[in-house]
């Protein structure tokens, strides 16, 4: 699956969000955190850092959620339409940073909240289109309740990067051949 590089980016930052606040776990506990996340995926445009825009993505991050959980590409159309409703959007190439010519779906001063659900729909809407919803799938790893976008050509992705979950099953395997071996 070709995809272009603000889409993929978008993808792996709605994968990063809806983690934050899996598993009963609260990876967005404060302002600066939620600053810290936009840096590290390189967010741009307007940033308010107030307690009421971080209760605005913490609630974005359920509805991103429903995403993978949405079985089909009809149910996910009518979350990605929400969420593009929602936000006003209206797609204009943009080129800044070291991104090259890409495309934005709102202002840059719209709120926060909008730009992040917006451009997440817009991602998932690439991925609908070509039929590849399935790669919008669930870490493998049975202690593990994240999520990952599977953008590997073959389709072989199986966990998370949240949790070191691939590393961790492949040492208990090797632990687990290692015994079995000893055993004989």
């Amino acid at each position: 699956m070709y995809i272009a590089h603000d889409t993929e980016r978008a993808l792996i930052g709605a994968t990063a969000l809806v983690n934050t606040g899996l598993g009963g776990r609260e990876l967005l506990p404060d302002v600066a955190a939620l600053d810290a996340f936009l840096t590290e995926h390189d967010w741009s445009g307007r940033r308010d850092g107030t307690e009421s825009e971080l209760r605005a993505v913490r609630a974005l991050r359920p509805r991103l959620a429903r995403l993978w959980e949405s079985g089909s590409d009809r149910d996910a159309a009518q979350i990605v339409n929400a969420l593009l409703r929602e936000a006003k959007a209206m797609p204009r190439l943009t080129e800044h940073g070291d991104w090259g010519w890409h495309l934005h779906v709102t202002a840059d001063d719209d709120p926060l909240v909008h730009r992040m659900g917006a451009e997440a729909a817009m991602a998932i809407v690439d991925v609908i289109r070509v039929g590849d919803l399935d790669r919008l799938r669930h870490c493998v790893a049975p202690d593990c309740d994240s999520v990952l976008i599977d953008l590997s050509r073959n389709r072989s992705r199986r966990y998370c990067d949240t949790g070191n979950c691939g590393n961790r099953a492949n040492v208990a395997a090797y632990r687990a051949r290692r015994a079995e071996a000893a055993a004989r």
